[in-house]
């Protein structure tokens, strides 16, 4: 049985961008299925000190798929790649 793929997305509650970018990807996981976990940097301490301002931020584990703004080419490329 073949691992779920599971993105997450660091974002704020007050933020438009990461609303936008969420609304971005929520768009691509009916072509490519994919879990998304949305974590809010203000609720937690250490989220917060590492992004602060640096949100939205999407990632893969620790690799880092988009900052601020989502390239929709770019994450589609990167999905086709790692499955």
């Amino acid at each position: 049985m073949a691992e779920v793929l599971r993105l997450t997305l660091y974002s704020r509650r007050h933020c438009h961008l990461c609303h936008e970018m969420q609304a971005a990807v929520e768009a691509l996981r009916a072509e490519s299925p994919f879990e998304l976990e949305i974590r809010d940097v203000d609720s937690e301490p250490a989220l917060l000190f590492r992004f602060n301002e640096l949100v939205p931020v999407l990632a893969h584990g620790e690799h880092e798929l988009a900052r601020y703004r989502l390239d929709a080419s770019a994450l589609r490329a990167y999905l086709s790649q790692i499955r």
